[in-house]
């Protein structure tokens, strides 16, 4: 395959570092929320020393609660252990332009201890051990992640100094795939489309959402690893830009009362040379492999919710109506679901339309995959699919709370012996952490209905 415009090879940024193009190295990985830690190297030193070497990052950088506060209980990393280092070994595939930062390029690094082996809790790590599962079947995954995001016209600092209270939406009403409404932010959107596809990746579409001020950039699909590094990338990216511009945008999964920001994955899986292995000539479409993968997302999808779901806001999605899912159901192309079975042929693939915008690509994809070869390896029987409105339905529930999905999670045999007993332990405390601040902290819902009335 042709490399992509954008994207860099060592020879080509050492290139465009002695014609004076390019000064600074990012280099960088997603922690367990979703977000690129790292530093910004000097390009010379990245080139002499961590093209080779890699860089050192503090271990606690996997052991934080969303404020980056340090946090006790992690196997991993803690003060008795004196929070060491851990290594950044760059992935030299990931190596490419920002256009909108200049004379920046990226790379993403992996984790690995000072012996070599490597840091098992981190997200991209967790990933390939699912994608080597796969590797040994003669499989590889296709993912595609569907971001959505709310536009403000404040800053984030003045949406900062406001606690987030009456921000002006970039659109007063719904603009769900209208032209018009779209238009009002397109030159915020066309530089984010831009500046991606100058950092290498296609860029399929943008489009309005229900929520004022919601839009979608979706980007074409790719093997697993690059999608969810393109995912982290494009995240970061695309509030950098809106920060540039003056305005601010948020992924998280409900930020207000109406529609939240869903991140909808869509998973295929290929035989090494191309062929579907989904895709079949049995029900729906699907292979007898496909019927059992299909019935493996179902199986595990409450005891995985942690994954695809791993704030206390991210449950307050799941309203009926309103195109987040509620019930534990497949269907065929039908948005009711949690799973909805889309395409044909080729195009054959599951959408998972659990995860919000404050997903970890990593863990929700390995999650899918994990799920999926349990159920190829059970054997399990493909139910029967909604054909209705799957939040009238008796079926199953996903989970309403973090709550509940880290209890679902802790009593799961499962996801132990799937991503291993480290991982389990380490994304179990995760959750217990974020639900002991959100316990401890006092809302502004109890403010206005408890301070004068009660």
């Amino acid at each position: 395959m042709a490399q992509r415009d954008g994207m860099l090879t060592p020879d080509q940024l050492r290139a465009r570092v002695a014609a004076g193009e390019l000064d600074t190295v990012v280099l960088a990985f997603t922690d367990m929320q979703g977000r690129l830690q790292g530093k910004r190297l000097s390009a010379e030193f990245f080139l002499e020393e961590a093209v080779r070497h890699g860089a050192e990052g503090c271990a606690y950088l996997l052991a934080v609660d969303v404020e980056m506060n340090t946090v006790d209980g992690y196997a991993m990393a803690s003060w008795d252990r004196g929070y060491g280092d851990f290594r950044l070994l760059p992935d030299l595939a990931t190596l490419r332009v920002l256009p909108w930062q200049p004379g920046t390029a990226l790379v993403l690094a992996d984790l690995a201890w000072h012996n070599g082996s490597p840091v098992e809790v981190s997200p991209r790590q967790i990933l390939r051990r699912q994608l080597d599962r796969l590797a040994e079947r003669g499989w590889r995954a296709m993912v595609g992640t569907e971001l959505e995001f709310v536009v403000y016209r404040d800053t984030y600092e003045e949406a900062w100094q406001r606690g987030y209270r009456d921000l002006t939406p970039a659109n007063q009403y719904n603009v769900d795939y209208s032209v018009l409404g779209t238009s009002r932010v397109e030159p915020l959107l066309r530089h984010i489309r831009t500046a991606m596809t100058g950092a290498g990746m296609y860029v399929e579409s943008a489009k309005g959402e229900c929520n004022p001020g919601q839009h979608e950039i979706a980007f074409r699909y790719a093997d697993a690893l690059t999608t969810c590094d393109n995912h982290s990338i494009y995240k970061t990216g695309a509030k950098e830009i809106a920060a540039q511009r003056g305005s601010s945008l948020t992924f998280m999964a409900k930020p207000d009362r109406r529609e939240g920001n869903s991140c909808h994955v869509h998973l295929s899986l290929r035989g090494v040379d191309g062929t579907p292995v989904l895709a079949g000539d049995g029900m729906y479409g699907l292979s007898l492999i496909g019927e059992h993968f299909l019935a493996g997302q179902l199986a595990a999808l409450r005891e995985f919710a942690l994954l695809h779901a791993p704030t206390v806001n991210s449950y307050k999605r799941y309203v009926p109506g309103s195109f987040a899912p509620t019930a534990v159901r497949w269907g065929v192309d039908n948005r009711t679901c949690a799973l909805r079975l889309v395409g044909r042929g080729d195009s054959l693939r599951v959408e998972n339309r659990v995860p919000g915008g404050d997903v970890n690509p990593y863990l929700s994809v390995a999650a899918l995959i994990a799920a999926g070869l349990d159920g190829i390896d059970r054997r399990l029987l493909l139910p029967e699919p909604c054909e209705g409105n799957a939040y009238a339905s008796d079926s199953e529930r996903v989970p309403g709370t973090l709550r509940e999905a880290l209890s679902l999670w802790e009593n799961s045999a499962l996801a132990p012996e799937a991503f291993g007993k480290e991982a389990y332990a380490h994304y179990a405390h995760q959750a217990a952490v974020e639900i002991e601040a959100f316990d401890a902290a006092v809302t502004d819902w109890e403010l206005r209905r408890c301070f004068e009335r009660l």
